[in-house]
């Protein structure tokens, strides 16, 4: 059996916001931005190669949805981006105004530091252990 998740949903309160945020700010790639009506799009964002998992940006539309945002996972982390150069990354998302909620620290399974995205979602930046 060969699986894999292609992408998760991210609510977020505008399209063009959240590419500005994810492209400009964390440098993740776009990988896809397809009008499907007036008001929705697909929008695909991606860390890495595009092999990988992607996220997709999901226009909060109702009440319900854009209370949501930023709490997806009712403030535990939600997702783990993984690095090949800690350092390289904090630094230059520090530059950027990313908000880290603490200071690096190692951990049994590599160098790590949590950090909120602009709409409220914690996420893990990893260097795991080699």
């Amino acid at each position: 059996m060969n699986r894999k998740i292609a992408a998760l949903s991210v609510l977020v309160p505008d399209y063009d916001q959240a590419i500005s945020y994810y492209v400009d700010i964390l440098g993740f790639k776009l990988i896809s931005d397809t009008p499907l009506s007036e008001s929705k799009r697909w929008v695909l964002v991606s860390p890495g190669d595009e092999g990988g998992c992607h996220m997709l940006l999901a226009k909060a539309d109702t009440e319900q949805q854009r209370l949501a945002v930023g709490q997806q996972t009712g403030d535990r982390v939600f997702a783990f981006l993984h690095t090949d150069d800690f350092d390289r990354d904090y630094n230059s998302f520090k530059e950027k105004d990313v908000t880290f909620l603490e200071e690096p620290r190692d951990e049994v399974y590599g160098k790590v530091a949590v950090f909120r995205d602009m709409f409220g979602n914690k996420w893990d930046l990893i260097e795991p252990k080699k």
